[in-house]
C-alpha cells in the first residue's frame, strides 16, 4: 500500500521487467471537469472485465509544514477509516467482497487511492470514493488509531530498518529551503503532538474537488460512465480554502556538502545526491536517460566499470526522483568487502568524468532509446498504471495527454544532451555525498 523509503535499498536489486504494449496504438481517453472543479479522466479498455475507479489529490509531504510533517502519508491510512455512510472498517471490506483490492500511496507531490473491481461494480466504486471525497470520518477515534499505526510504521520501515534512512539523511542536507528537505513518513513528534483540529484543516485544505483528478480506466462505456461520475460526484462542494503550495525556491547549490551516518548496517554505502531539474523538462529526460546509461543493467558503465571490471562495488545504481519541483538523483554504490569506500568513491567520479568530457557512442545512445521506449511502453500496460499516468500528467502538467508524447520527449533527447547535464548537474559543486557506514565504524 506504501511508496515509502526502503524502495531505495530494494531498488539495488530489482531489475524492470518488460512487457510488450502497443505503444504506437494512441491511449485514448476522454475528460471534463466538473463545475465543483474535480477534474474527470475516462480511458476505456474492454479487454478484461475489469475497471480502475482512482483519485489522485495534488497533496505530498511538499504541502505541510516544517513542524507538523507527516500529514499527507497519514491521510493516506485515515482515509480508509470509513465515513458518515460507510462503518469504520468497512471500506476495504465492500471491495473485497465484490471482488476486489485496493490501494494507495503518497509521496512528495501527490497522494493516490484506487479500487479495482469487476466492471460491473463501477457503481459501487464510484459511490466509495465519493463518500471517501465528501465526508470521511476526521474524528478523534480515526486520529488516535492511525497515530498508532503511522509512528509504529516510521520505526519499522525507516527507523529500525537497514539503510531505512537513507533518503531522510540525505534530503535532510540536499535541500536547506523547500520541503523536500523531509521525508514522506514524516515525525514522530509532529504526529503524536497534533491536535485533532490541525488533521481536519488540513484535510479541509485539500482533499476537495478542486484539488483531485478523478481517473476511471477500463472496462467502461464513456456514455454510461460519465452520468454516473456527475452522479455521485457533481454535488460535492468544492473547497474554500486558498491550498498551500510551495515555490521551488531552493537556492542552487555551489559548495559540495560531505557528512557521514552511522547505521545498523554490515555493509558501507556512498551517496552521491544531485540537484537536477524537476519532471517534464527537457533535462530531466536527459538525466534520467543518463542514469539509466550509467546503471541499467549489467552493461551499464557503472555496474561494469565497478562491478564487472575493477570489482570495487557489489551494486551500483543511479536514482533520478521525478519529482515535481526541481529534485535529485542519488548515485549509490555499495563496496566489496575490504574496498575502502574512498577509493570506490574515486571511481566513480572518473566514470561521472567521462560522460562530462566526452561523448557516448551512437552504440550507446540507440541502446539508450530501445530501453526507454521499453519502459514507456512498459510504464502503460495496465489499467492501473494507465490511470496514474493520466492522473499524474494532469496533475503536474494540466496535460493528461503526454501519456501519448512521452516517448517522443526521450527520443528527442540527444548525445549532446547527455554531455551537457552531466557538466550542468553531475558536478561536485551541485552534490551532497553521504557515507552511510556500520555503526562498529564509529571512533
Amino acid at each position: 500500500m506504501k511508496n515509502r523509503i526502503k524502495f531505495l535499498a530494494v531498488l539495488l536489486l530489482s531489475v524492470m521487467a518488460v512487457t510488450v504494449w502497443g505503444q504506437a496504438n494512441k491511449i485514448e481517453f476522454s475528460e471534463f471537469t466538473l463545475d465543483n472543479g474535480l477534474h474527470v479522466i475516462l480511458q476505456p479498455d474492454n479487454t478484461t472485465p475489469n475497471i480502475i475507479v482512482s483519485i489522485m489529490y495534488h497533496v505530498g509531504s511538499k504541502n505541510e509544514m516544517p513542524d507538523r510533517t507527516g500529514f499527507a502519508h497519514f491521510f493516506e491510512h485515515l482515509m480508509f477509516e470509513g465515513t458518515s455512510n460507510i462503518p469504520r472498517g468497512m471500506f476495504s471490506r465492500y471491495v473485497e467482497e465484490a471482488g476486489g483490492t485496493l490501494n494507495a500511496g503518497t509521496n512528495f507531490d501527490f497522494t493516490m487511492y484506487y479500487v479495482m473491481l469487476p466492471s460491473n461494480q463501477l457503481e459501487l466504486g464510484l459511490w466509495l470514493e465519493s463518500e471517501r471525497l465528501l465526508h470521511p470520518k476526521v474524528d478523534s477515534v480515526g486520529i488516535a488509531t492511525q497515530k498508532g499505526v503511522v509512528t509504529e510504521e516510521m520505526k519499522q520501515t525507516r527507523d529500525n530498518q537497514p539503510y531505512g534512512r537513507l533518503l531522510v539523511e540525505t534530503v535532510s542536507r540536499a535541500f536547506t529551503t523547500h520541503p523536500y528537505r523531509w521525508d514522506v513518513i514524516g515525525s514522530d513528534p509532529h504526529i503524536r503532538n497534533a491536535r485533532d483540529h490541525e488533521f481536519v484543516d488540513f484535510h479541509d485544505m485539500f482533499y476537495v474537488p478542486n484539488n483531485a483528478v478523478l481517473v476511471i480506466a477500463g472496462d467502461i462505456d464513456i456514455s454510461e460512465a460519465r452520468p454516473l461520475v456527475e452522479k455521485y460526484f457533481g454535488d460535492i462542494p468544492a473547497g474554500t480554502k486558498e491550498i498551500r503550495r510551495p515555490l521551488p525556491n531552493e537556492p542552487k547549490r555551489t559548495v559540495e556538502v560531505r557528512d557521514t551516518v552511522y547505521d545498523n548496517i554490515q555493509l558501507p554505502m556512498i551517496i552521491q545526491a544531485y540537484h537536477i531539474p524537476g519532471s517534464g523538462t527537457n533535462d530531466y529526460y536527459a538525466t534520467e536517460m543518463l542514469g539509466s546509461l550509467l546503471s541499467e543493467g549489467k552493461s551499464s558503465r557503472l555496474y561494469k566499470s565497478l562491478v564487472d571490471e575493477q570489482r570495487l562495488a557489489l551494486q551500483v545504481a543511479a536514482v533520478p526522483l521525478g519529482y515535481e519541483q526541481p529534485g535529485l538523483t542519488l548515485i549509490i554504490a555499495i563496496p566489496q568487502m575490504g574496498v575502502d569506500p574512498k577509493v570506490l568513491e574515486d571511481a566513480m567520479n572518473k566514470e561521472l568524468e567521462n560522460v562530462r568530457t566526452k561523448l557516448i557512442s551512437e552504440k550507446e545512445m540507440e541502446k539508450l532509446r530501445n530501453q526507454f521506449e521499453n519502459q514507456v511502453v512498459n510504464s502503460n500496460t495496465t489499467i492501473s498504471s494507465r490511470a496514474m499516468n493520466l492522473a499524474q500528467n494532469y496533475t503536474f502538467f494540466k496535460d493528461a495527454n503526454r501519456i501519448n508524447t512521452t516517448l517522443d520527449k526521450y527520443l528527442s533527447v540527444t548525445r549532446e544532451d547527455l554531455q551537457k547535464v552531466a557538466n550542468e548537474y553531475f558536478r561536485e559543486n551541485n552534490r551532497v555525498v553521504l557515507y552511510f557506514l556500520p555503526k562498529s565504524q564509529m571512533n
